[in-house]
């Protein structure tokens, strides 16, 4: 048990890309609104995620490393820096004794999640996806509690999962549900966003496509795309060239407040940008990243385009045509596009985070021996 004048203690471990750092940092959000003090175990990659975490959630560095990246001695040190980064947690852990620690996937979030498996302290992960990434279903059996953002999650045998949503930042929060303007003879909006991973077919496709549509449609819209760094320059050019109002970079810090604006969003299926458009409530066309592990991201796309909520184009079949066939099945049809933004909503799990809260509290009531 905590004792009285002692606030408990939530260690979140976290890999180094938007898909585990919003669900961690909206988690940590609520945790700290209800007294508790938060720490974020990551690398040093996850610590450049980090921004948009309260300030008086503390930051943890530890060593950590990926099969992933990098040559053959890069590889042989691999577990060598994992068993260091375990230690390290470890004996931290020992000073400061954590009452629940949380892992969202990424290989950073071993470490703590090695310590906790150690020390035998509660600890649970949250899966964002459809399909469970390698740290998580390397921990799945060894944990107390399996959270899943996605619903079904595939999981190993033997092992049950709570479906709670995924968590979104209290920026996506503010929008649930924020009125939804259909498209029509009047400025609209659409929001091209393409992950941390895999946007450049976003980019070659989608400026082309866009500027395929009929003048009627063309004049009144102005287009946000996020684009990669080494791609931003042409498509910028691209749609300057053919009269097409537009504001290409290569984050938008304000994802919440574009999208909340637009009549329609183009997207990959990234498990936190399906939670932000559920959220929100905006109709979207999805391109699953082909690449991803397991095609989780076909299983995140699967509840918004079974509700009539997206369309989702697969990259094999991804075309200018293609593209602007769903553009106008949006554009060209606002009741349609109204119904679109109401079935997102259905989809939405504004909870998630409470949910996720109430879980990381009942499991530090736990009895610890």
């Amino acid at each position: 048990m905590a004792q009285p004048d002692r606030k408990k203690l939530l260690v979140i471990a976290a890999g180094g890309t938007g898909g585990h750092m919003f669900p961690a940092q909206a988690l940590a959000e609520i945790m700290l609104r209800r007294g508790w003090r938060v720490k974020l175990s990551t690398d040093a990659r996850g610590a450049r995620y980090t921004g948009g975490f309260p300030h008086s959630v503390e930051i943890e560095q530890v060593n950590s490393a990926t099969f992933a990246r990098g040559g053959l001695l890069a590889k042989a040190l691999v577990p060598f820096r994992v068993a260091s980064g375990i230690v390290s947690m470890a004996v931290r852990m020992l000073r400061d004794k954590p009452d629940v620690v949380a892992g969202f996937g990424g290989y950073p979030s071993i470490p703590a999640l090695g310590a906790a498996t150690l020390l035998r302290l509660p600890r649970m992960i949250h899966e964002q996806n459809g399909v469970l990434g390698r740290v998580n279903k390397l921990f799945s059996k060894r944990v107390d509690a399996v959270a899943c953002g996605t619903w079904p999650t595939t999981l190993p045998e033997g092992v049950e999962g709570v479906h709670v949503g995924n968590p979104v930042r209290g920026a996506v929060l503010e929008r649930h549900g924020a009125g939804y303007i259909v498209p029509g003879e009047y400025p609209m909006s659409i929001l091209v966003i393409g992950g941390s991973q895999g946007a450049r077919i976003l980019s070659d496709v989608v400026p082309p496509a866009i500027a395929a549509l009929p003048m009627a449609a063309l004049k009144h819209l102005r287009i946000a795309h996020q684009a990669r760094d080494e791609d931003g320059e042409r498509v910028a050019t691209f749609y300057a060239e053919n009269g097409i109002d537009a504001d290409v970079q290569p984050f938008f810090h304000d994802i919440p407040t574009r999208m909340s604006e637009a009549q329609l969003v183009v997207s990959r299926s990234g498990a936190s940008s399906v939670a932000d458009i559920s959220v929100i409530g905006r109709p979207s066309i999805l391109i699953p990243f082909a690449a991803a592990t397991g095609d989780h991201q076909t299983a995140n796309a699967k509840g918004l385009v079974d509700a009539g909520a997206a369309i989702k184009i697969p990259e094999s079949k991804l075309t200018v045509e293609a593209m602007t066939e769903a553009l106008l099945a949006v554009l060209d049809h606002p009741d349609g596009a109204m119904q679109m933004s109401l079935a997102a909503l259905s989809q939405a799990k504004p909870d998630a985070a409470e949910t996720l809260a109430n879980m990381v509290e009942e499991l530090s009531e736990k009895d610890k021996s």
